[in-house]
């Protein structure tokens, strides 16, 4: 079994998130009703706060990747090289600020000098703030945390990861596909590792006409931490000045 693909043991896990609060998923009482206006409150106050601290990082780029993956793995040592170089283009590294690819992004842009910043978020297990952050948010909310994301970043640069790093690519991609967001860079890092995810789009996705060919055009695929910034600059020519 490969390191990026083990699993543990399935357990049942607490669901006491922000968003699981919100959707009342563990609720056994109908008191919630009465709870959940009051909610909306402690929603503003994220993006308030959000809004406010991440106003000024601007051009800044999101990276994202797996929390498993430890120092010394080629990925890991991957996203570090890739976040410098951005940070040596004058971008801010915006990531999910917890361990594994996520400190590897924070800690190439903090070590090259640049901007380090991490959108962490409240969960009951695993995620836990690194230490190469200059600023450093924490989220009681997904969806909030992922407008930051969007709103802030001029594109994204995704690494292997699990669920929440395919969540946030095809968030991405649906908002870009949409016209909801201009178009703005998509790479992607590890061609092995997507290739799976690239070959079902392309065959069975778009092959089923459920996305035009030139969906698959939305992103870039590359292997070189050099390549993937100079995808994100070739993206971003004429948008950003840069």
């Amino acid at each position: 079994m490969s390191e990026i693909e083990r699993t543990t043991s399935y357990r049942p896990r607490r669901t006491d998130s922000g968003d699981a609060e919100l959707l009342g998923t563990e609720r056994q009482s109908a008191d919630f009703v009465q709870e959940d206006t009051w909610r909306v409150f402690r929603i503003m106050s994220e993006f308030v706060t959000g809004f406010e601290q991440l106003c000024r990082v601007r051009p800044a780029i999101s990276l994202f990747g797996s929390a498993r993956l430890a120092p010394g793995h080629e990925y890991y040592q991957a996203a570090e090289q890739t976040a410098a170089l951005l940070a040596q283009a004058g971008f801010t590294v915006i990531t999910g600020g917890g361990p594994g690819i996520m400190e590897a992004g924070n800690k190439g842009a903090f070590e090259a000098g640049g901007k380090s910043v991490g959108l962490n978020i409240h969960l009951p297990f695993e995620q836990t703030a690194n230490h190469w952050q200059h600023l450093s948010l924490r989220f009681h909310y997904f969806f909030v945390r992922k407008t930051m994301f969007v709103k802030y970043s001029s594109g994204f640069v995704v690494f292997p990861g699990g669920f929440g790093t395919v969540d946030e690519l095809f968030e991405s991609l649906t908002l870009v596909q949409t016209d909801t967001i201009r178009h703005f860079p998509v790479v992607l890092f590890g061609s092995a590792y997507w290739a799976g995810l690239l070959d079902w789009l392309r065959t069975s996705v778009a092959g089923a006409g459920c996305i035009a060919p030139a969906d698959m055009g939305l992103f870039r695929v590359t292997d070189d931490p050099a390549e993937a910034v100079q995808l994100v600059l070739d993206g971003l020519s004429g948008m950003l000045g840069v």
